[in-house]
């Protein structure tokens, strides 16, 4: 199979991981008899600083031909201060809408060699920690409109946002959460804040509705603020959750937090049809930047997710999911993830770790 992947390495660490991410898939393209092509495209910081824009038209173009989109990070306070239409993380927006990527698939795994990481309890954690957040991805508050960054009301300072979906965009991704569950204990929790909020309640009206598709999947419903909470008391109890943009955006970041190791949990961003972007759920970490200190495995790891999703190659991901797993089973460690009594490495060691045991 010839693969067509084109590369955003972005800002801060970005360029070291994606590095290191393009070595373990070479490797798996060797092993297994594939070939894979790159492009190089910017995003974000480094798009602005070389063009003014955070995401230029030919970063467009070379994303729309690709198979898919291996991303780094974006972002740092170097652009801190620019206005908000030309901001770094407008680039990603502008780069998931412009593909139609309506689906972010983020799972927080607690993989037992980092269990002692865990922030949760020890009983707790023993119990599992392996779910699935489904988030929307191009709708909801995000993109609402109208919207107002300030105005005077009765003479004070005021902005809104608006949160809007219509029928469609909430059947899509319910479809997209039902399919993922039947590929693993076919359980979807479906969250939202149907008690408050009208947006809501039309949400959980089209699930309902999307279920009826899907009798082998078992549906549940949960306020935002109690998933919040049920995700540290008890995250065993969940396998798939579906969400919209705002809710799924915080969620699935406590999900990642709370197995203690960020650094080590991928993405998928995923359309209808066309190239998809993977990327690690971290971010561009520009305090470490060019120290050789970032953990690559989250990017390694998105690159396993794209061969899964975008290809259909199960068994070279999992021959990097393996790999990774061997490695820290040996001990080593980044600076994120150390422990005492293991073996502290580099992002380039880390990355050489892997590939060698692909």
């Amino acid at each position: 199979m010839d693969m067509k992947i084109c590369l955003m390495p972005g800002d801060g660490i970005g360029p070291e991981i994606v590095e290191q991410a393009v070595k373990v898939l070479d490797k798996v393209a060797k092993k297994f008899g594939h070939t894979v092509s790159y492009t190089n495209a910017l995003i974000g910081g480094a798009a602005i600083d070389a063009t003014g824009g955070p995401l230029p038209d030919d970063t467009v173009a070379a994303c729309k031909a690709a198979d898919a989109v291996l991303l780094g990070a974006v972002g740092g306070p170097k652009w801190d201060t620019l206005p908000t239409a030309i901001r770094p993380e407008k680039g990603l927006l502008g780069i998931r809408k412009a593909l139609g990527l309506f689906a972010n698939l983020r799972p927080a795994t607690l993989l037992p060699e980092l269990a002692g990481a865990c922030l949760l309890r020890a009983d707790i954690a023993a119990q599992g920690l392996d779910v699935m957040v489904v988030r929307e991805l191009t709708g909801g508050v995000y993109f609402g409109e109208p919207v107002c960054e300030e105005e005077l009301r009765d003479g004070l300072r005021t902005s809104y946002n608006t949160m809007i979906y219509n029928e469609e965009e909430v059947r899509r991704i319910a479809r997209v959460a039902f399919e993922a569950a039947r590929k693993r204990s076919k359980k979807v929790c479906s969250v939202d804040k149907a008690n408050v909020l009208a947006v809501s309640r039309l949400w959980r009206a089209v699930v309902i509705e999307v279920a009826g598709e899907y009798p082998d999947v078992e549906l549940t419903h949960m306020y935002v603020d109690n998933a919040a909470m049920q995700l540290v008391r008890w995250p065993a109890q969940f396998d798939v959750i579906v969400t919209e943009n705002l809710f799924g955006d915080i969620l699935s970041d406590e999900a990642a937090v709370i197995t203690g190791s960020i650094g080590m949990l991928p993405s998928a961003s995923l359309g209808a049809s066309g190239p998809g972007i993977f990327e690690p759920i971290h971010g561009s970490a520009p305090d470490i930047a060019g120290q050789n200190k970032a953990n690559p495995v989250a990017t390694i790891l998105s690159v396993a997710m794209m061969l899964r999703y975008t290809f259909g190659l199960e068994k070279e991901a999992v021959a990097i999911e393996q790999a990774v797993s061997g490695v820290l089973r040996e001990g080593y460690r980044t600076g994120d993830i150390m422990e005492e009594g293991k073996t502290l490495v580099g992002t380039v060691s880390m990355g050489n770790l892997v590939t060698e045991r692909v």
